[in-house]
């Protein structure tokens, strides 16, 4: 069962989610909260496996709230979905970078809500499709200033075809079925890939493929 904790000032779009996600059999809404600071600490004191997050509320936004319990230096991280109405560079670069596991505008519909909060129990990263491409290319630098964390070891030519899908929004379901390779072959290139980068999740990882040039000309 993924425990859900959903954070967001309107009461009607709490309860709206609860529906959708309570209609799941193998999801549970296990807490809701009003403002940001109500948010870390139901959190914090009931560890759900996923936080549905919006960015603008009360006495704390999602932004800072997602920092607070999945940033960098956070020991136990948790993981966190921004669920928001604002289609905004700054917000999903802000969120991302911070430690959120996916990031969703409202209107995405009840089906992406599901994936993400799926996708983020399972370790991996949900970006709406309608900013996806928009915000890898604005995560890098152009790349005449773009300097690319060096490798700790050079990937192989299969770990650069799954980069390069990775950064073009691909889901790991979409890379095996491009690739003709298994869903697990999949997961354990980026493994790899995430060890050699020393990036945390895919969202780093594509940052990393816009900024060294693979996916310009590719």
């Amino acid at each position: 069962m993924i425990k859900v904790l959903l954070a967001d000032d309107q009461q009607m779009v709490r309860t709206g989610f609860r529906m959708i996600i309570d209609s799941q059999a193998d999801m549970q809404v296990v807490a809701e909260a009003a403002d940001g600071v109500e948010a870390v600490s139901l959190a914090r004191s009931l560890r759900p496996d996923v936080c549905l997050l919006d960015i603008r509320m009360p006495r704390m936004d999602g932004l800072e709230a997602t920092r607070l319990l999945a940033g960098q230096g956070v020991a136990a991280p948790l993981r966190v979905v921004i669920v928001t109405t604002f289609d905004m560079d700054e917000y999903v670069y802000g969120a991302l970078r911070g430690g959120a596991a996916g990031f969703l505008l409202k209107d995405s519909g009840p089906g992406l809500l599901i994936e993400a909060v799926r996708a983020a129990a399972n370790g991996d990263t949900l970006v709406s499709p309608s900013i996806t491409v928009r915000l890898l290319q604005h995560l890098a630098a152009p790349p005449a200033l773009a300097q690319p964390r060096p490798l700790a070891e050079p990937l192989t030519e299969r770990e650069i075809d799954v980069v390069r899908l990775v950064a073009r929004g691909r889901t790991n379901e979409e890379i095996a079925g491009e690739l003709f390779v298994s869903l697990s072959t999949v997961k354990t290139h980026l493994g790899s890939v995430h060890r050699k980068l020393g990036a945390r999740n895919r969202v780093e990882v594509a940052a990393w493929a816009w900024e060294s040039g693979l996916v310009q000309g590719a």
